[in-house]
């Protein structure tokens, strides 16, 4: 692209595979929700403007080191301790293994990719 051109729409030809292969990366997984934010959430503005929302509203400035665990969240709120064992209410809970997810999530458009017509053999 020449400098130019920067800002400019442009149109381009493509075969059809090609349009559905682009399209489609556009669409997210069955059950996977995108969260947008606007206004005061907007990523690109969030920390000014909560902080003149704070402001405004003369609530105190919010403080990093006041920032609690899960655990020490769920046990001030819902009175849970999160290590106890739900069954007997008396051992703790230890990590005895982690498993490895998927690093990210498959493409949307992999599983048409892989759909290859054969035929008869």
């Amino acid at each position: 692209m020449r400098a130019d051109d920067a800002g400019k729409k442009r149109c381009i030809k493509l075969p059809g595979e090609e349009f559905i292969h682009r399209f489609l990366l556009h669409v997210l997984p069955k059950g996977i929700k995108r969260i947008r934010h606007y206004g005061l959430l907007a990523s690109a503005c969030k920390t000014t403007r909560l902080a003149q929302a704070r402001q405004a509203l003369g609530m105190p400035v919010v403080e990093t080191k006041a920032m609690e665990s899960a655990a020490d969240f769920m046990r001030r709120v819902a009175s849970v301790e999160m290590l106890c064992c739900p069954r007997c209410k008396a051992g703790r809970l230890s990590v005895v293994q982690t498993l490895a997810g998927q690093p990210r999530l498959p493409a949307p458009h992999a599983a048409v990719r892989q759909r290859v017509c054969r035929g008869p053999p």
